[in-house]
């Protein structure tokens, strides 16, 4: 994960799996923690987000407080189709394309 450098958040990378969700969720965590509106994941080059994966992400967002949210950029589709699936009423969480 690195930072973006023109909006606050996070570029991904590859998959999101076992092997990696210790720094998935390491950023899931700085974005809680910022004091941003809005905080932006940019996730065009990630192949893959596990089930795991998306339930800290859901996690993450419904912890924000009122008003903040988290802007998901050109997610993988089956990320898409979980969060609509088990959390289809997360209203922190913005999906942009794909």
């Amino acid at each position: 994960m690195l930072p973006l450098t023109d909006r606050p958040g996070w570029q991904a990378a590859g998959e999101v799996s076992l092997l990696t969700h210790s720094a998935w969720e390491q950023a899931l965590s700085h974005l809680a923690r910022s004091d941003e509106e809005t905080c932006h994941l940019e996730l065009s080059a990630v192949t893959f987000v596990d089930v795991a994966g998306v339930s800290a992400l859901a996690m993450t967002a419904q912890g924000l407080p009122q008003g903040r949210r988290i802007v998901l950029e050109e997610p993988p589709a089956t990320l898409r189709r979980v969060l609509d699936l088990f959390w289809p009423d997360l209203l922190t969480v913005e999906v942009i394309g794909r």
